[in-house]
């Protein structure tokens, strides 16, 4: 499938639909990113960038670019730093897919958790603003920004891991026992629920967050389309996930890093910042929710591989990359299960 965008019609389509709005445009699409195709929109005034669904046959409720949209607009004027929303356009024959278009912010983005190119000290103060920021999506007050029905009620645990087994059987390519025999444990290991329910993002980590060009400051947290109503601990146990990686462009972890050299936190300490933010006193089970972290990880990465196989990849070739850690986080979910 053709991941080039139609340059016209979305310009004919953005001058009705995006306030000052003028001339014509330009696209250039961002490299990286398995899930909806993202382009750097210029005109002779002003940049843009425009999000769209990936063209082909997709899974049920993946890729859902129109909640991405509600959930950044309902979040302006709040402590969780967003772009601005401009327009979403849910008509598919335009360009062939639904899409939204937002304000372009000028920010650094960071790959690798590790920072090599910064010192201890800017690497110590980015890393405490992802924190606050973290607490701040959880503290949202999701009445007052019009959010209460963004996600089911009932257990999100339970109702996510029910989800992402049938989006991991639908997408499989081959067995893995590791994923089948950590599908089992999390059902059997799966915590009462304790009526926590917060907004999440479900794929909070450094890489999908902006940093201002001149100040260790969180100024846009981008991707949003696996965000709900659920356990906030799901939220934080998916940056502790992505840090034991391997620290390498695929793996974007922390593992082998020296952290204290390197100015960043612990998973303790990191964990202890979070709670000391949101007034916690600990967190119990943590162990199931880093397990439930790398099984659905490991689920969402069988998605990109399938796509990837399937020619309606947005990276056909960084998706076969990544499909391939997919036996890995089964066998870290498992070991961090018996934890």
């Amino acid at each position: 499938m053709s991941l080039e965008l139609d340059t016209e019609a979305v310009a004919g389509w953005a001058h009705s639909h995006v306030p000052g709005f003028q001339g014509t445009l330009s696209a250039t699409k961002f490299s990286g990113g398995q899930s909806n195709p993202t382009y750097l929109l210029k005109t002779p005034t002003r940049t843009y960038v425009l999000r769209r669904k990936p063209p082909g046959v997709l899974l049920k409720s993946a890729h859902a670019v129109d909640r991405e949209f509600r959930v950044q607009k309902a979040l302006a004027g709040t402590d969780v730093p967003v772009a601005q929303m401009l327009a979403y356009c849910a008509d598919d024959t335009v360009i062939g897919s639904e899409f939204y278009i937002m304000e372009h912010v000028e920010a650094r983005v960071f790959d690798q958790p590790s920072m090599p190119d910064l010192t201890p000290e800017q690497r110590s103060a980015i890393m405490n603003d992802m924190n606050r920021v973290l607490a701040a999506i959880h503290a949202v007050d999701i009445d007052t920004v019009g959010l209460n029905d963004f996600g089911p009620p009932g257990h999100y645990c339970q109702r996510q891991t029910d989800r992402w087994t049938k989006q991991y059987r639908a997408t499989q390519t081959e067995a893995i026992a590791d994923m089948d025999t950590l599908i089992d444990w999390l059902q059997a290991n799966m915590p009462a629920d304790d009526s926590q329910r917060s907004l999440v993002h479900g794929d909070y980590r450094l890489d999908n967050l902006l940093i201002a060009p001149d100040a260790p400051k969180v100024v846009a947290v981008l991707d949003w389309e696996l965000s709900t109503l659920g356990h906030p601990y799901a939220d934080l146990a998916a940056v502790i996930m992505q840090w034991s990686m391997p620290a390498s462009k695929e793996g974007r972890g922390l593992q082998g890093v020296d952290r204290a050299a390197f100015g960043l936190p612990s998973d303790a300490k990191f964990i202890e910042a979070y709670c000391k933010r949101r007034g916690l006193p600990g967190i119990d089970d943590f162990n199931f929710y880093l397990a439930f972290c790398f099984f659905r990880m490991a689920a969402i990465l069988q998605g990109v591989k399938k796509r990837a196989l399937d020619g309606n990849a947005s990276d056909p070739q960084r998706g076969l990359k990544l499909g391939a850690f997919v036996p890995h986080f089964a066998r870290a979910g498992l070991e961090a299960a018996q934890k």
